[in-house]
C-alpha cells in the first residue's frame, strides 16, 4: 500500500520528508545522512572479500656432499677439542697419575713399534717385553719427569734462552744419564740377569746410548723447555721419547753379556804368576 502511494504521489512524500527534517533541525537534533550504497554490489564484495593465501610450494632441499663433509669435519674438530680439554683438566687435577699413564702408553706403543721393525714376520710379539717397557714408563719415567720439570721450573722460573740452556745442560748431565742407567738395570734385572751381567751390560751399552742421546735430545729439550708450559712438558717430552724409546728397547733386547766366558778368556790369556 505504501509503495503504491509513493509511486502515485511522489511529491507528498518529498514534502513530508522535508517537514520532518525541518522539525529535527528546529529541535536541535542532527539529521542522519542517508547511506549511499554502491551501484554494483559485486565490486564492494570484491573489495572486502580476499581469497585465502595458500602457502607456496616448499622448495626441495638436496644437501650437497660438501655440507656433509663440513659437518663431519666440524664434529671431528669438536671431538678433538673436547678430548684435549678433558686431558688438560685431568693433568691439572691428577698430574702424577695422568703423566704416568701417558708415559706407560707411549712406552707400550714404542716397544710394539720396535718389535715390528726388528722381528721377522714369522715371529710373534713378545708381550712380556712390552709389559716390562710399559711398567718402566708407568712407574719410573712418568713420575720422575713430573718432579724433574717442576724442580727445573722452580730453579729457573723463566723460559728465556739462558734459563733454557741451563735446564738443557742439567738434563743432559744429570737426569738423562741417571735414567739410562736405571733403565738398563731394571730391564736386565727383570730378565733375570745377575749383578755381574748387569755391570757387563752397562759397560757394553751405556756409553753408545749416551752418545746417541746427546745427538738426539738437545733439540727436543730446547723445544720442550722453551715453548711448552710446565704442566705439559712431560707430555711433550714423552712424545719425543717415542722414537728414542724404540732405540732403547732395541738396545735392551740385545743378548746379555756372557761374563763367565769373558772371565775364562781373560784367565786363559793372562800369563801365570
Amino acid at each position: 500500500m505504501a509503495g503504491l502511494l509513493r509511486r502515485n504521489n511522489p511529491g507528498i512524500f518529498s514534502v513530508l520528508r522535508k517537514q520532518k527534517i525541518a522539525h529535527f533541525v528546529a529541535k536541535g537534533y542532527s539529521v542522519p545522512r542517508a547511506r549511499r550504497f554502491p551501484e554494483n554490489p559485486a565490486s564492494s564484495a570484491r573489495a572486502y572479500f580476499r581469497p585465502q593465501r595458500f602457502p607456496r610450494k616448499v622448495r626441495e632441499y638436496h644437501p650437497s656432499p660438501a655440507s656433509f663433509s663440513s659437518s663431519s669435519s666440524s664434529s671431528a674438530v669438536s671431538s678433538r677439542v673436547g678430548f684435549v680439554g678433558w686431558y688438560l683438566g685431568v693433568v691439572k687435577s691428577r698430574p702424577i697419575f695422568t703423566k704416568s699413564v701417558t708415559c706407560g702408553l707411549i712406552y707400550t706403543a714404542a716397544d710394539l713399534s720396535s718389535q715390528t721393525i726388528a722381528k721377522p714376520s714369522s715371529e710373534s710379539y713378545d708381550l712380556v717385553r712390552t709389559l716390562r717397557m710399559a711398567g718402566y714408563g708407568l712407574l719410573f719415567v712418568g713420575p720422575s719427569l713430573h718432579f724433574w720439570f717442576n724442580c727445573m721450573s722452580r730453579l729457573f722460573p723463566k723460559q728465556d734462552l739462558a734459563s733454557t740452556l741451563k735446564k738443557m745442560v742439567m738434563g743432559e748431565t744429570l737426569y738423562g744419564p741417571a735414567m739410562t742407567v736405571v733403565f738398563f738395570c731394571v730391564n736386565a734385572g727383570l730378565q733375570g740377569e745377575n749383578g755381574t751381567q748387569i755391570v757387563a751390560r752397562l759397560k757394553r751399552d751405556l756409553i753408545p746410548t749416551l752418545v746417541n742421546g746427546a745427538m738426539y735430545w738437545p733439540l727436543c729439550d730446547f723445544i720442550t723447555l722453551r715453548f711448552t708450559p710446565v704442566h705439559l712438558q712431560p707430555l711433550v717430552s714423552n712424545s719425543f721419547s717415542y722414537i728414542w724409546t724404540i732405540y732403547l728397547t732395541y738396545m735392551a733386547s740385545l743378548q746379555k753379556v756372557d761374563s763367565t766366558a769373558k772371565l775364562t778368556t781373560e784367565a786363559a790369556i793372562s800369563p801365570p804368576q
